[in-house]
């Protein structure tokens, strides 16, 4: 990087500076890694010449720490995708069935929020549309974390939910559908090129909750792009620059996402290898009544905690993924558009 030529292949040269800032980013967790057991290993030594409980109790949490950090990067080893060490942008629609499967939507987005924040990401809202009785009728968001969207590949495709009905006055049990789109976070990417010409840029005034500001100016964004025809829109910033800014970023990712998916096709041709695409297949579902049980249809794990899976735990379930994905190196399906 220090020779006078480096700067030379731009593209080579950001893949390069990219690849080095993750690298040290590694690095420095394991070199963490490698303090803290350090200090354990001290603490366990004192604790040997003065039997103190309270230092007792203390090295215990620290190895609990210690055994979940190496067990995540030990995951993370399974993340080889070129994308898989970005954020992550996650899109939520309902399925058919109204104030149901709006429920239900927002339920999803709650349970990816507090995984999220479990692993020390940040959550960012680009884009909510509330229901009109409850839930949400749709939901961008990104998670900003090494590896977000290696983890949250796992959950693309349908969610089903089976439950007696909180809107039914009969108390009868409904079936409900949501679906999970996710995107890797792309913002500098040579291969993706956007032209000024190609976009046709609205203004509009911000609907959803958002403080008095963005209420009162039109500073939310609508981004369409002419030759593919993506629509995506941002409402959640103060400003129309920022707001500007996150409907490229998420433009780049949907475009990357074609891309990424029109080469695999074209590879297919090639090799004359045939894949059946179950577009909209359900790949999870999450049963409150009569029985309480979340079953993950494409590894067969199951979970009997319910309320622990809707309240973030949803790790054993991408892990489950990413293991079965090892021997099945099969890209991960997003429920059709």
């Amino acid at each position: 990087m220090v020779a006078p030529t480096f700067w030379q292949n731009t593209e080579e040269a950001r893949k390069t500076t990219s690849e080095k800032s993750r690298l040290e980013k590694d690095l420095k967790r394991w070199l963490l890694m490698e303090a803290k057991l350090e200090e354990v290993l001290l603490l366990n030594q004192i604790l040997k010449e003065e039997q103190d409980s309270a230092l007792e109790e203390e090295i215990r949490k620290e190895i609990a720490h210690l055994s979940g950090e190496l067990s995540r990067l030990q995951v993370e080893k399974l993340l080889s995708g070129p994308k898989d060490p970005n954020g992550a942008i996650l899109t939520i629609h309902p399925g058919a069935g109204g104030t149901e499967s709006q429920d239900w939507a927002q339920m999803l987005m709650r349970m990816y929020i507090r995984w999220s924040e479990r692993q020390g990401y940040t959550v960012q809202i680009i884009d909510l549309l509330a229901g009109e009785e409850a839930g949400i009728k749709s939901v961008t968001f990104s998670v900003v974390g090494p590896y977000a969207y290696g983890y949250l590949k796992a959950e693309a495709g349908v969610h089903r939910l089976v439950r007696i009905s909180p809107f039914d006055a009969n108390k009868r049990r409904h079936t409900s559908f949501a679906s999970v789109y996710v995107l890797p976070e792309v913002e500098d990417d040579p291969d993706i090129v956007l032209n000024d010409k190609d976009l046709k840029v609205d203004t509009y005034r911000a609907s959803s909750a958002g403080g008095q500001h963005v209420n009162k100016t039109s500073s939310a964004i609508r981004i369409t792009h002419l030759p593919s025809g993506i629509v995506v829109s941002c409402q959640n910033e103060r400003s129309q620059h920022q707001n500007k800014a996150m409907a490229l970023m998420v433009l780049k990712s949907k475009l990357y996402e074609i891309q990424q998916r029109e080469k695999e096709a074209a590879m297919n041709r090639l090799t004359g290898e045939k894949k059946e695409i179950a577009w909209g297949s359900q790949i999870r579902s999450y049963v409150f009544q009569p029985y309480q049980m979340v079953k993950d249809h494409r590894t067969g794990l199951e979970k009997g905690n319910v309320s622990g899976v809707m309240d973030g735990d949803i790790g054993p379930f991408i892990e489950a993924f990413l293991l079965h994905r090892k021997n099945d190196p099969k890209p991960p399906e997003s429920p059709s558009r």
